[in-house]
């Protein structure tokens, strides 16, 4: 019987459990997403906390795009040293950590200067507003950009790099049918609006050898109208697996998202693991590990999972915010549900649950 302590391998990595700290906003970079003491001791208090491998919060890979402030970043040589600390804090409490390397797209609100990229400028599209087309030298950029994260993030002592492939941003725009509205080899059939996500896994995968892990995240539906289905989740992340990929975290939907049908969803008892049933499917069909996010909150329910499926690995978001111990406390025996009642409060500069604060604030 299969439990979620197991020691396992991934790409020659060795992971102490099953566990895995899914990105998640911080907020603790500085303006320009460097690093900082607080972020350094936001993810060693993780790594203490039990969670096997940790990917870091999204991680803008270009200075052309428009830079969020406290979004981390890793967009020159200068980032190496500092990220050199943060891996050293958290592999020193036997954890593993993954960077998650992104570029944000339309989905910024910064007033700091750079483009708001995109795959087609939509009229209309209030969430495309200001968007900037990409022409085919801006996604040689964004590519070569993704490519020098990964090395850089290899030479800091990542045990591996996230592809951010999932919620609309730019990659996933790239994905998805009613964003990509592209002529060119970029758009159109599932393959040529993968092509991009593909050619920059391919491309990574040889910059940093066949035995870095390389995983990427991508939406296992948009749930929205002309957005990315199931079946097309399914044949890009074999394309994927075809151009090296490591591992495949299963998410899901973006802001444009149906009601409750989005990234962040309330979770019930009956609701738990929402999005099992695509990572399930997906599991039988890959040779690579699939990564389940999404509304885990009962390891006892998360046991049944990993037996009576080929899913290997669960992420948390919001339970670890509020609870960075929560595998400790359940290897010790006490495994009452997570305490993260889904309430999204905690999203921030920086983000932190509102019990927490409550607490500190006593």
């Amino acid at each position: 019987m299969k439990t979620l302590f197991d020691e396992t391998h991934l790409s020659g990595l060795t992971l102490k459990n099953r566990f895995f700290r899914s990105a998640t906003h911080d907020g603790r970079a500085d303006a320009l997403g460097h690093v900082t003491q607080e972020l350094i001791d936001h993810y060693e208090a993780l790594a203490k906390g039990g969670v096997g491998s940790i990917i870091t919060g999204l991680t803008n890979v270009t200075d052309l795009e428009k830079i969020v402030p406290a979004q981390m970043a890793v967009y020159n040589d200068s980032f190496i040293p500092e990220y050199e600390k943060l891996t050293d804090a958290v592999q020193r409490h036997g954890a593993n950590i993954f960077i998650q390397l992104v570029c944000n797209g339309v989905q910024s609100s910064s007033k700091n200067p750079g483009a708001l990229w995109a795959p087609s400028a939509i009229d209309g599209e209030p969430t495309v507003a200001g968007a900037t087309e990409m022409t085919k030298a801006d996604i040689r950029s964004m590519k070569d950009a993704f490519v020098n994260g990964a090395i850089r993030a290899k030479k800091a002592g990542f045990d591996g790099v996230q592809l951010h492939a999932a919620h609309g941003y730019l990659l996933s725009r790239f994905l998805t049918p009613f964003y990509n509205r592209r002529t060119d080899e970029y758009g159109g059939s599932t393959e040529n609006r993968a092509r991009v996500v593909v050619e920059i896994c391919r491309d990574v995968k040889e910059a940093v050898g066949p035995d870095y892990p390389v995983l990427a995240k991508i939406n296992c539906d948009d749930f929205m109208d002309k957005g990315l289905t199931f079946e097309e989740c399914k044949h890009i992340c074999r394309m994927l697996e075809a151009a090296g990929l490591s591992a495949v975290e299963i998410s899901g939907g973006s802001a444009r998202s149906r009601p409750n049908e989005g990234v962040i969803r309330k979770v019930t008892a009956d609701t738990e693991s929402y999005f099992k049933k695509y990572a399930a499917e997906l599991a039988e069909e890959l040779k690579i590990p699939v990564i389940c996010v999404g509304g885990h909150r009962n390891i006892g329910k998360l046991t049944d999972i990993v037996n009576e499926t080929k899913i290997e690995y669960f992420s948390f978001c919001r339970p670890f915010i509020r609870e960075p111990d929560l595998i400790n406390r359940w290897a010790s025996g006490d495994t009452a549900p997570a305490k993260c009642i889904s309430c999204t409060k905690c999203f921030g500069v920086p983000t932190e649950c509102i019990f927490n604060k409550q607490n500190q604030a006593q």
